[in-house]
């Protein structure tokens, strides 16, 4: 299957009425789980590389391990740089052979934020790959706090940014590890009157499964970003292979065992995004 870009996944998704979950990535063994579990729901994946991910491994390899796993892939993979906060760092993932970009200038005023994202999303779309941009700040579950996404606001970004999808701030909050935060209808229905380009939502660890199987079909929310929740499902599955036998010490014995409840964890975040499919 030929990698793919955030449009070529996200259109499609707006127009039937499902959503694409994008999931962070830290290394290997999580991106391959995720693929292989969007290979068994059959749906499209976004493969995220964020600041995190980044730290731990350059930018250069996380494209070819992203671009390999797409080659071998029966379903559409994309591979996204979430979180890009320089033009430097966004240059340099669409080199490495990145097919999507997030800027994230949600710390910015109004006008830099567009200023500096419609630079980065020229230069995406110049590369025939897409950008992603975010207006509004999502805040930290025990960090800095969210600001909401003012609608007029969003109106005037997507149009004067030119991105691809426009990331939002209705309630949603990084790394919460529980689903309790129920997201705020009405702000959405408000950015979706005056906007028509795909909405994504960061923190959906966070976000019921109730709400979020309703709001991938009732809403133009077609990404939904996960990964508290799947990085918790990784690390119960690597204690519990460390525990199984405290004699062992080779990393790829003890990595491989979390392979199966990774791929099984993805695929009920998969299934509620997926159309006609209940949760």
């Amino acid at each position: 299957m030929t990698i793919a870009t955030l449009t070529d996944v996200l259109q499609p998704a707006m127009e039937q009425r499902y959503a694409v979950a994008g999931l962070v990535t830290l290394g290997w063994e999580d991106m391959r789980a995720y693929v292989c579990a969007a290979e068994e729901e059959n749906v499209a994946i976004i493969l995220q590389a964020g600041p995190s991910c980044r730290s731990h491994t350059p930018l250069p390899i996380l494209g070819k391990m992203f671009n390999y796993l797409a080659s071998e892939a029966s379903v559409p993979v994309v591979a996204h740089l979430d979180h890009g906060y320089t033009e430097e760092e966004c240059k340099e993932a669409i080199e490495c052979g990145f097919t999507s970009v997030m800027f994230d200038g949600s710390r910015l005023s109004l006008q830099e934020n567009i200023d500096r994202t419609a630079r980065i999303a020229e230069l995406a779309h110049d590369a025939n790959i897409s950008c992603e941009g975010e207006i509004g700040f999502v805040g930290y579950s025990d960090g800095e706090q969210s600001n909401g996404t003012d609608p007029s606001e969003a109106n005037i970004f997507a149009k004067a940014s030119k991105v691809d999808a426009m990331a939002i701030s209705v309630g949603n909050i990084h790394l919460q590890k529980q689903k309790e935060g129920n997201l705020d209808l009405e702000r959405i229905r408000q950015i979706e009157k005056i906007t028509s380009i795909p909405l994504v939502v960061h923190g959906g660890s966070g976000v019921p499964l109730k709400q979020r199987y309703f709001l991938s079909r009732n809403s133009k929310i077609c990404k939904f970003n996960i990964g508290t929740e799947l990085r918790m499902a990784f690390g119960d599955a690597l204690r519990k292979s460390i525990a199984s036998d405290p004699d062992q010490f080779d990393r790829v014995e003890i990595l491989s065992k979390t392979h199966e409840p990774l791929v099984q964890a993805t695929r009920k975040v998969l299934k509620a995004f997926k159309p006609n499919c209940g949760n």
